[in-house]
């Protein structure tokens, strides 16, 4: 046996050499592939959880942009809605205010006619009241009887001349 140095070549060595080798064939086949297999699907199911995550934040971005445009449609649409709203509103009050000046106008020319027709309904009474006194009046200073023909001349002469007088109120 040869001796060099630290380690002497022998057979303890070769076996020891053939155990290491053979040690090594069976961690490889039962820890080493085994090991390999586990830490190649932990990388695949990390890698895919990666996939995911990213097709899950360009989904979730996608939705964002799209609520974002359906956000700013509904605002748009609910401006216009308002808009709509109080022109509708504006043309109301307007068609209000003209319908109750239409009303006041109709009924200030009503008014009006009810009072020219009042007016006249005084003028007449008055008229027929002053009348019945100048013909008391006449009978009293004349004294006697008047026929009536004489009576209804007297008096119509006498209702135009006062009709014709302005009155000093």
């Amino acid at each position: 046996m040869l001796k060099a140095g630290l380690v002497e070549l022998n057979w303890t060595f070769v076996f020891q050499i053939l155990n290491t080798f053979i040690l090594y064939l069976l961690l490889k086949k039962f820890l080493f592939a085994p090991v390999t297999e586990v830490i190649e699907a932990r990388e695949k199911s990390i890698s895919d959880s990666l996939n995911d995550a990213e097709r899950i934040s360009n989904e979730a971005e996608k939705y964002k942009v799209e609520y974002y445009g359906k956000l700013q449609s509904a605002e748009e649409e609910g401006r216009e809605i308002i808009a709509k709203a109080t022109r509708n509103a504006d043309e109301k009050s307007n068609n209000m205010i003209k319908e109750a000046r239409e009303m006041v106008a109709r009924q200030k020319e009503k008014a009006e006619a009810d009072i020219e027709v009042e007016k006249k309904k005084a003028i007449n009474e008055i008229k027929d009241e002053i009348s019945s006194l100048a013909i008391l009046a006449a009978s009293k200073v004349l004294e006697n009887e008047v026929d009536e023909d004489t009576n209804k001349t007297i008096v119509n002469k006498f209702i135009e001349q006062v009709g014709d007088a302005k009155w000093q109120n």
